[in-house]
């Protein structure tokens, strides 16, 4: 699969509300239209499409090289398919900062609310933020966490990471899979590719087969051959002396060896293992049982109503409701079992 990389630096700042307004009243008849269309399944598609959604963003008018564009689109994109949840299929929860905290919760509320038992959904969207806030190691930590899914429990999952020392920020899509461990992510947007320690690659099987094994160690014998690693660790390595504290290190080589692990799902989900522990592990598989892990970066990568910052130009307010009158009125007369307009939309459509 082809990769691309774009811009995307790090804004602060918040949406004029005038703007989001908009994003939210054009993204629910899109959302709507997409499901008449082609079906739930398809949307979540769509939105773990790394272009498809950047499209869409610069489409509601935000900069398309902005951070913003992620957090600000996925929450009109909820507050647009919740009034509409139960008709389309979908839920869609979490968010940014304390939003993201939630999202068990409102995943579970969903859940009722939908009509369906899908309790585990609460699993795989804690394993996609723990993956890529510890497992994939790329200096951007997570602050946003977005999970969309469908009655028949299907999911798709956009989260964001931030490096506030170089002002960048990464958007992180899935799309439903049960290989959360060989090269999961339907895309990774961010400013260009580096060295990052990358666990979740296929090429770091035998890694995470070591770092299993080596937790199978008694505690003390465990301590040990890291303080033989500490003591000789070079400076250049992609951990340091410095970033470890050895005691809690040792605390959670004792927790994590008496939780035994069956694999690398059930390791990363104990309390306490984050991304120093599993650095730490790495370290260890790389030097001791020469298995080093994958450091490449998985990373891959619009003008329609302008963009709120005036770039390419600034946003046309008067094309900006005809296009949502027009998309609205598709969405309606499609309930209603009239599909014209919507014939309309396909010939405009190159697919």
């Amino acid at each position: 699969m082809e990769r691309h990389v774009t811009v995307l630096p790090l804004h602060y700042g918040r949406a004029p509300r005038w703007l989001f307004e908009k994003m939210k009243r054009l993204v629910g008849p899109i959302a709507e239209i997409v499901v008449t269309e082609f079906g739930p399944l398809e949307l979540l598609r769509r939105v773990s499409d790394p272009i498809w959604f950047q499209a869409l963003g610069a489409v509601c008018g935000f900069d398309w090289h902005s951070s913003g564009l992620t957090t600000t689109l996925c929450f009109a994109l909820k507050e647009a398919i919740r009034e509409r949840s139960r008709d389309l299929g979908i839920a869609v929860c979490g968010g940014k900062g304390r939003e993201a905290l939630k999202t068990p919760l409102e995943i579970e509320k969903a859940c009722e609310d939908l009509g369906v038992d899908l309790h585990s959904l609460t699993e795989v969207s804690r394993l996609c933020a723990k993956i890529d806030n510890s497992v994939l190691q790329d200096g951007h930590a997570l602050y946003h966490h977005t999970f969309f899914f469908s009655k028949e429990g299907f999911w798709a999952v956009v989260q964001q990471g931030m490096d506030p020392l170089r002002g960048t920020a990464r958007r992180y899509q899935w799309f439903h899979t049960d290989r959360f461990f060989w090269d999961p992510h339907t895309g990774i947007t961010c400013e260009g590719r580096s060295d990052v320690l990358n666990l979740a690659s296929t090429q770091s099987e035998a890694s995470r087969a070591s770092i299993l094994y080596f937790l199978r160690e008694n505690p003390d014998n465990m301590m040990n051959i890291w303080k033989g690693i500490h003591i000789s660790m070079p400076k250049r390595h992609y951990i340091t002396p410095a970033d470890i504290d050895q005691e809690r290190l040792f605390r959670v080589f004792r927790v994590v060896h008496e939780s035994h692990p069956r694999d690398f799902k059930e390791l990363i989900a104990i309390r306490g293992v984050g991304p120093r522990t599993i650095a730490a592990l790495a370290l260890v598989s790389e030097l001791i049982y020469k298995t080093p892990p994958d450091f490449r970066d998985p990373a891959r990568f619009a003008f329609a109503h302008g963009g709120k910052d005036g770039h390419p130009f600034p946003v046309d307010k008067a094309m900006y409701e005809e296009t949502i009158n027009f998309l609205k009125n598709c969405a309606q007369k499609a309930r209603l079992g009239r599909t014209d307009k919507l014939s309309l939309l396909r010939r405009l459509s190159p697919l």
